[in-house]
């Protein structure tokens, strides 16, 4: 087909031809991601049952419990774009699963960041009990958002038009 046939886009590929593609690029990702939150939540649930557990301060099981929860939400949201494809799966429905799907694992990789920082704040507290503690975790969540969403964004608005893949 020409490149002038409306259903093809810039790589030569029909509208069906990318939602395939955009879906398996997003089902390897979200591989990445769905792996690291399920070892990490794994071993959030095991802390409960630690003596150690028992000795820590109601903040710090405070911060344990939002942490759990919010390992629980992002692995939930990691794992539904799976369950969306296969309730939606033959029903012509590729394109918007692919979007819902992006969605999901957006909010899965933002609750995952939320996550992690929990989980360093805590596992800091403990570890230290220094006042630099809240220092040391915003350092490392602005690391975490330069290279998750900062360069991503930055390049998507940089390269924008150039090739739409």
């Amino acid at each position: 087909m020409s490149g002038t046939d409306s259903r093809r886009t810039t790589r030569d590929e029909t509208h069906e031809e990318r939602a395939d593609r955009r879906w398996t690029e997003l089902m390897q990702e979200i591989r990445v991601a769905q792996t690291g939150v399920q070892i990490m939540l794994g071993f959030l649930l095991t802390v409960v049952f630690t003596p150690t557990f028992q000795n820590l301060g109601q903040t710090d099981k405070t911060i344990y419990l939002i942490t759990v929860v919010l390992g629980s939400l992002a692995t939930g949201a990691l794992i539904a774009p799976v369950a969306f494809h296969r309730i939606v799966s033959g029903r012509n429905l590729k394109p918007q699963g692919v979007a819902w799907a992006s969605r999901l694992t957006f909010a899965g990789l933002v609750l995952l960041l939320a996550t992690l920082t929990s989980s360093l704040f805590l596992i800091l507290r403990v570890a230290t009990h220094d006042h630099y503690v809240p220092w040391l975790v915003a350092g490392v969540v602005a690391w975490y958002l330069c290279c998750w969403f900062v360069l991503p964004f930055w390049a998507r608005s940089r390269y924008a038009g150039r090739d739409e893949v």
